[in-house]
């Protein structure tokens, strides 16, 4: 798929579904697909549902039904097809042969997009990354018209045509190519391991803006922090993280980090590519999770979201969930749903700023959580308790009795079981 914009260029969007049941589901798959196709710069002609009770391992869907898009394809005159279900690189070769024009899929749409929104060094890496990784298994499709010949000769048993020699040497240049895109990107993660390790000696807690792609959280970070981070009314608009520092209302400085937004069938080769930028979310203190309500597939997002925090071994960790663009809601039940399927969720609309009070109060909440203030009496012989207290926490006051050290101190809330035994008070933040 060429990454320039093609405006003039139409589509036509397929999808596949087993059961009946799972037609709206479907609809909904493509509707979602149209979006990203928009966000690429090509027009949708037209969308089909196919229902398959089998698939074919060669061209995915039976002959009939192939003949029934071919001829749709023909009398809308469209540039190419794109499928919401992840073919292989044979079944893209067959279906070409098909319909005769270019066919993909839903992982090669979203590559289109990420190469087209990237704008960090380290986003265009990694967009690279995934790819060239994609490209690898396709080499074949790209050479089709150069002609394999065989034959004998010169000590060797078979001769190998044009092509195939071709895709030889591509390989061999693509291999170089990651291993080149891994270690440029080695020493980019090295800077943001680095980066990430200032953050936390300064002891700013860091917030991690989290969610489906579109929800609002560029729009939020804006509005919070006056930053400017690029927002617009499409999938993906941006990709580039970007960190700001915001002072809460109870005078407390923290860090606010907008994260890459995710989406269901997320391609793993992404998930593989943006492992250094999703990790921020992993090394987050908290975690806000924007859900835009607006939607009505609000909750199916956030579900998403959740699986991909998941996967990122982050679900664990402390969630704000926001429920965004509340104006735009018409049914109420709607919110009652998601506050009773997430603990702790907080309405509001980022354009407008209703709604910012709460969620300030909810993460001043949050952060007391995982602090604490503690009265410690520590014998000198166990003095190494000292030091990591000393080293670990904020020290408001240290004196001695005797053998004892003591020590009046702000400490993160981790280390209340390992020094349980030498507490004398705990007092509220």
């Amino acid at each position: 798929m060429n990454n320039q914009k093609q405006e003039k260029q139409t589509v036509l969007l397929v999808g596949v579904y087993r059961k009946p049941s799972e037609l709206a589901v479907c609809e909904e798959h493509l509707d979602e697909l149209a979006l990203l196709a928009d966000t690429y710069g090509v027009v949708v002609s037209d969308k089909v549902c196919c229902c398959v009770r089998k698939f074919e391992a060669s061209l995915l869907l039976g002959t009939g039904k192939l003949q029934e898009l071919l001829t749709q394809a023909e009398e809308l005159n469209v540039d190419f097809i794109i499928f919401d279900e992840e073919i292989t690189p044979a079944q893209q070769r067959n279906l070409e042969k098909h319909f005769r024009r270019p066919v993909m899929d839903r992982t090669e749409l979203i590559l289109g997009v990420f190469s087209q929104r990237a704008h960090t060094k380290e986003a265009r890496l990694q967009v690279e990354l995934a790819q060239v990784r994609y490209q690898v298994p396709r080499l074949k499709r790209m050479w089709t018209h150069l002609e394999r010949q065989a034959g004998t000769g010169g000590g060797s048993k078979f001769l190998k045509g044009m092509g195939e020699k071709q895709i030889e040497v591509d390989r061999r240049l693509l291999k170089r190519r990651i291993d080149h895109l891994k270690k440029e990107l080695k020493q980019v993660s090295a800077y943001r391991e680095t980066q990430r390790h200032a953050r936390q000696r300064s002891e700013t807690p860091l917030f991690a803006l989290v969610g489906y792609t579109n929800a609002g959280k560029s729009t939020l970070l804006n509005a919070f922090t006056g930053a400017d981070a690029f927002v617009e009314d499409k999938l993906f608009a941006t990709l580039d993280t970007t960190t700001r520092k915001f002072t809460l209302a109870n005078n407390q400085d923290v860090l606010l980090i907008d994260t890459v937004g995710f989406i269901r069938k997320l391609p793993h080769l992404l998930v593989a590519a943006f492992k250094s930028t999703l990790e921020e979310a992993m090394y987050a203190d908290i975690l806000l999770h924007i859900v835009d309500v607006s939607s009505p597939y609000a909750e199916e997002h956030a579900d998403t979201a959740l699986d991909v925090l998941k996967e990122l071994n982050a679900a664990d960790k402390p969630i704000i969930t926001i429920l965004n663009k509340i104006d735009k809601v018409d049914n109420p039940m709607i919110l009652h749903q998601l506050r009773l399927k997430f603990p702790k969720t907080v309405p509001l609309c980022a354009l407008t700023g209703e709604g910012f009070d709460g969620l300030q109060e909810r993460m001043v909440e949050e952060l007391k959580k995982r602090r604490k203030i503690l009265r410690l009496r520590i014998p000198q012989s166990d003095y190494r308790f000292v030091s990591e207290v000393m080293r670990e926490g904020k020290v408001l006051h240290q004196d001695y009795d005797g053998n004892d050290v003591l020590i009046h101190v702000d400490l993160p809330a981790r280390y209340l079981g390992k020094l349980k035994k030498y507490v004398e008070e705990t007092e509220e933040m």
